[in-house]
């Protein structure tokens, strides 16, 4: 990890420079977003603690991925737990859930922070995100959380070319969006219902040797959605009827795979233009 950055050098030395002298708080998830976060602070920051919230939406694997890859970067992180399904706003799953869910978990991260004497709150939101229907950046940039990669212009693409470059192991790690992105806006968010995507993400990855995969909840069907690049994987009909089962088993009726492969924001398709552009 000590390899000199090259690419796209002036945007991340405004971040280093930002960081500087200062007490760090990482929004952790062990994603390419956040790890690069984590290593700018780690190598530019007076001190650098990464938090990472543990809830029924953040899936078991991203949790132990966001402890092993904390213990590569060799930085300090804290785990807290947090019940988001107390939150009525969030269970409604209205158009502006995230809004309602990264207004919580900033509350969370500004209280951890002050709490260990951290100057700062930062997060991986980037400038690709804002492509999308995003109104949880509205919410964490209401708080007073930092997101420099939003702010500098700094986008996916070079976010991980700044990993590779620096020999990040999740660099080229598929995004993850928490499991409330599975359901239709409107449709109630239950404990079971998180259990049961969960599942069936799972045993897609398990069967399939899939590395993306979105398992979308409609009822008693599940609309898989898996990387594009992945989507030939998909066709073995003896595995197809060992996950049938299993979806079975996890309380669903039909499996459905969407054609198109997974898409960020692909429940937000639904909204209308107007909608998509709000932030």
């Amino acid at each position: 990890m000590a390899k000199t950055m090259t690419t796209s050098s002036k945007k991340f030395e405004r971040i280093r420079d930002q960081f500087s002298g200062k007490r760090v708080l990482v929004a952790f998830s062990g994603g390419v977003d956040s790890t690069v976060l984590a290593h700018i602070a780690h190598n530019s920051a007076a001190e650098t603690i990464l938090l990472t919230v543990d809830s029924i939406t953040f899936p078991r694997t991203e949790l132990e991925a966001s402890m092993r890859v904390a213990e590569e970067l060799g930085i300090k992180i804290e785990i807290i737990q947090v019940d988001e399904l107390s939150n009525k706003d969030l269970v409604s799953n209205p158009k502006d859930r995230c809004y309602h869910c990264k207004k919580e978990l900033a509350s969370v991260w500004l209280d951890t922070a002050k709490k260990l004497g951290m100057d700062i709150v930062v997060d991986g939101t980037n400038a690709s995100d804002m492509n999308d229907y995003r109104p949880g950046a509205k919410a964490l940039k209401e708080a007073g959380v930092i997101s420099p990669f939003r702010e500098f212009g700094i986008t996916k693409d070079e976010i991980r070319i700044y990993a590779r470059e620096v020999e990040l192991s999740v660099a080229d790690r598929p995004s993850m969006a928490c499991l409330s992105s599975r359901f239709p806006y409107g449709t109630e968010i239950t404990e079971d219902r998180v259990r049961r995507v969960d599942k069936v993400e799972s045993d897609v990855k398990a069967i399939f040797s899939i590395e993306c995969v979105r398992a979308r909840f409609h009822g008693d069907v599940v609309r898989i959605e898996v990387g594009r690049e992945e989507r030939q994987k998909l066709f073995d009909v003896d595995k197809l009827d060992k996950l049938h089962a299993l979806a079975k088993d996890a309380g669903f009726k039909y499996v459905a795979f969407d054609v198109l492969g997974y898409r960020t924001g692909a429940m937000n398709e639904v909204l209308d233009p107007v909608t998509r552009q709000l932030e």
